[in-house]
């Protein structure tokens, strides 16, 4: 990777409002009425909630009640996508509405001692000055009162860092990343303006479900949103709250809490023998969800190959093959199900706390893969599997229905700031997709870029379980997504000091999943040379930090 690139690459939600709603399960017969907020016009100063699942994979939205009840009756965006498909890259990016390249967070540990300085997690995202340049922190200096609930960024931990309270939040009660791992975590809250921190110990194997769901971060994060909505629902000040739930990412601790824990670990209530013979998928059956739901599996990569620019093939950087058996993967998949579902009771809970002034925003830092592509489990990938999320929107004036308008996950700053009747920083580069929640054929992004950077993982990195045949083998990449397609520009080149481009292309109208690279066909020249063009010029514009985003290079995703 050459050191120009290098300095390009240096780089659900809830708005509330005023009257008690509620959210049943949206397949129940006969079960309470749904009462999301029928179309007014939009508070000029709404409150905002975003909940922000983790690792949450397209193949798990089928199992989600409280999904389903808001796609009948908001707005869903079927073509949503992060900007890099790595947690604390993503979340970095969301928090600011700036690329990669601007925020110079890159991956998610700091992979110090090098050359660049922090590279990654909060060292980085803190040393470039990012709490100040993220939404929540506009939102505050205007009058909002902001909060935060559950996973932050990675290594802002007690030990790691010096913990003070993050510029732009009110509230803070962040559960440390032990928390993966289910129980047994610390989290922090603020007590006379500063930071303090509080642990939850982990229940006696011999406790009931019900003690040991009582101490699960779940259940943790789920009471803490609860209480702040509780508490500042009644307020003359509107307020943002963002709600990150550590589900339905692994354990990252190899010391269970108890013997025997899954990779993947379910809310007791929801595991198999608890809740049934196979446990609580939510609205569809565990025994249905299987490889078919894993789509591309077992996809032969061997037409995947990259290849140069003049279509001569170029080196595989995938394993030739993953050593992730089916019936493995379909035990992660239905596990990760069960996570789910505790998240799931957790949004109706919010959709019925909040007022009906609400807009409902549920969406994921990344997705997973389960063995597609050949690379085992993991995340990181431009691939629909890693890089494709869910996004839905209830509240107040949304038009029903699906909406066709490309999203990247750093436009909700943008539309959040839109909502809340402030004008967007000018540092922002992702734009307010505010308009299609009134109207659905209203303009907006037909495009989404990507970018990613190859670092291997020192240190403590909570994805280090998939490490080696998964997040480590990924290299660099700039990518740019359209409705119906996808382009990529690998750089096979590990060392940051040169490049070995090759391209990949896909065409989805061929197939659903990433087929066969197509990037040579001569039927497919005119497309890829249309987003060859389109990609060029987002790589050349390259605004840092601050630096005020040309109009130009906002226009690109249109």
């Amino acid at each position: 990777m050459s050191l120009a690139l290098l300095a390009i690459l240096v780089a659900a939600v809830v708005v509330t409002g005023r009257h008690q709603g509620t959210v049943a399960d949206a397949d129940a017969p006969g079960g309470p009425s749904t009462t999301i907020a029928a179309p007014v016009e939009i508070p000029a100063r709404p409150n905002i909630v975003l909940v922000l699942m983790d690792d949450f994979s397209l193949d798990l939205l089928q199992t989600m009640r409280s999904a389903e009840a808001m796609r009948q009756q908001g707005a869903s965006y079927d073509r949503a996508f992060v900007v890099d498909s790595l947690c604390c890259v993503s979340r970095s990016s969301l928090m600011t509405g700036q690329y990669p390249h601007q925020t110079g967070v890159l991956t998610n540990t700091a992979n110090l001692p090098n050359p660049y300085g922090p590279i990654g997690g909060w060292e980085a995202f803190s040393a470039y000055g990012n709490p100040e340049r993220s939404v929540n922190a506009h939102l505050k200096h205007s009058g909002y009162t902001t909060g935060f609930v559950g996973k932050y960024l990675n290594q802002f931990e007690p030990g790691m860092t010096d913990l003070e309270l993050p510029a732009g939040w009110s509230e803070f009660n962040a559960l440390f990343g032990s928390a993966y791992d289910g129980w047994g975590f610390a989290s922090s809250y603020v007590e006379d303006g500063e930071l303090r921190v509080r642990e939850h110990a982990i229940p006696p194997a011999s406790a009931t479900d019900e003690v040991k769901d009582a101490a699960y971060a779940g259940t943790v994060t789920e009471d803490l949103a609860l209480d702040f909505i509780e508490r500042h629902t009644p307020d003359d000040a509107p307020f943002y709250l963002e709600v990150a739930p550590y589900g339905p990412h692994s354990r990252v601790d190899g010391d269970t809490p108890w013997p025997d824990e899954p990779l993947f670990p379910p809310a007791m209530r929801d595991r198999t023998g608890h809740a049934g013979p196979l446990g609580n998928c939510g609205r569809v059956d565990c025994s249905d969800l299987d490889l078919d739901d894993l789509v591309g599996f077992g996809d032969d990569q061997s037409d995947n190959l990259p290849v140069r620019a003049d279509g001569t093939p170029a080196p595989g950087w995938k394993p030739t093959t993953t050593t992730l058996w089916p019936e493995d993967a379909v035990v992660d998949l239905r596990n990760r199900a069960r996570m789910v579902a505790s998240i799931d009771r957790m949004v109706e809970r919010i959709l019925a706390a909040v007022d009906d002034d609400t807009y409902v925003v549920l969406t994921s830092d990344n997705g997973f893969h389960l063995g597609q592509h050949d690379l085992e489990r993991g995340k990181g990938a431009p691939y629909d599997s890693d890089a494709h999320v869910p996004l839905l929107v209830v509240g107040p004036s949304i038009e029903a229905g699906t909406r066709p308008q490309v999203v990247n996950n750093i436009d909700l700053a943008a539309t959040f700031e839109d909502l809340a009747g402030l004008e967007p920083e000018p540092w922002r580069s992702g734009t307010s997709f505010a308009p299609s929640l009134l109207e659905q054929t209203a303009k907006g992004s037909r495009h989404a870029f990507f970018e990613h950077t190859y670092a291997p993982s020192l240190g403590l990195d909570p994805d280090r379980v998939y490490s080696g045949g998964t997040i480590d083998v990924i290299p660099s990449y700039v990518a740019i997504r359209s409705r119906d397609a996808l382009l990529v520009r690998l750089d096979l080149d590990p060392d940051w000091q040169g490049t070995d481009y090759a391209w990949e292309f896909y065409d989805y109208r061929d197939s659903a999943f990433e087929q066969t690279n197509s990037y040579a066909d001569p039927g497919k020249r005119a497309e890829v040379r249309r987003l060859q063009r389109r990609l060029e010029e987002f790589v050349a514009c390259g605004e840092q930090r601050s630096e005020r985003v040309r109009p130009k290079c906002l226009a690109l995703t249109r």
